[in-house]
């Protein structure tokens, strides 16, 4: 059996459902007890657990074969570092003489050690973690979500704009959650010594104009990508509902991926386009 973290969002989701698709036995582990009637209906077991509860995950830890982890986000009105860094170091221990085979863990292009650096230094850390840990495990870098745009959704179709911190031209790697999942599910499927650290983004890079572009499709009007100016970030994000040391990471980490962003010789591919999955966005 496959114990998923983070069933809950995009990828811990798709995770799940594709080994589900393909006739394995899977446990999610959710947060929220209204969740789990919507997970038996399609075929998977689950158990609530409070991530950070180290004992309750190993008790379920202890029910499977492999495991997909992944170190779910913390609310950004938090100290986002201080609860997710919480979470990693509860997740390490729990997999102490948890008895599984074998890990497939979610990280992050660009992840790297560094204080305060959002997701970039608390992944580095949770990689570090397994690395010395003694169950196989694969680590996949995503490149930055395509999901990361769904809350542009609403100012594209209000307004006609697209708000990025990045400049408008200034091309990431960008990958579809769905894609993602896709080689995750592969990776837990396969033999317990086939292990490595893989890097996973879609078809080409994306701008921020490539997002407007794409948004303009789906919607069949014009959407217009614009920067916001960086002495404008921190006031942004407080408006957004962060806490000064959320947005203080999270524009470090901004600032961090534009000074080098991570481009490896030596990726995975998936399938799915930005038009694709802006298009599958704007339909559902």
């Amino acid at each position: 059996m496959t114990i998923v973290l983070g069933a809950n969002g995009h990828v811990g989701s798709a995770v799940a459902q594709s080994l589900l698709r393909q006739g394995q036995e899977v446990l999610v582990v959710l947060h929220k007890q209204d969740q789990v009637d919507d997970w038996k209906q399609l075929g998977a077991r689950s158990a609530v657990a409070d991530v950070k509860d180290s004992s309750a995950l190993n008790h379920i830890f202890k029910h499977g074969d492999n495991a997909f982890l992944l170190n779910p986000p913390s609310p950004p009105n938090l100290d986002a570092v201080v609860e997710e860094t919480t979470s990693v170091d509860a997740i390490l221990k729990a997999l102490q003489g948890s008895g599984l085979k074998k890990i497939v863990a979610q990280s992050t292009y660009g992840a790297q050690p560094g204080k305060n650096l959002g997701d970039l230094g608390v992944l580095y850390h949770f990689e570090r973690g397994l690395m010395q840990q003694t169950i196989p495990t694969t680590i996949v870098r995503g490149a930055y979500y395509m999901s990361n745009w769904d809350m542009s959704l609403k100012t594209a179709n209000r307004e006609g704009i697209v708000h990025s911190f990045y400049p408008v031209d200034f091309a990431l790697p960008m990958v579809a959650p769905e894609d993602l999942s896709a080689f995750a599910a592969r990776f837990l499927l396969e033999a317990e010594d086939h292990t490595g650290l893989y890097f996973v983004e879609g078809p080409q890079q994306y701008s921020a104009l490539d997002v407007a572009a794409a948004f303009s499709d789906a919607l069949g009007k014009e959407v217009k990508a614009v920067e916001t100016p960086r002495e404008k970030w921190k006031d942004t994000l407080i408006s957004q509902g962060f806490s000064s040391a959320s947005a203080d990471s999270f524009i470090r980490m901004t600032q961090a991926t534009l000074d080098s962003k991570e481009t490896p010789a030596d990726v995975l591919r998936g399938k799915i386009s930005l038009l694709d999955y802006i298009n599958g966005l704007v339909s559902r």
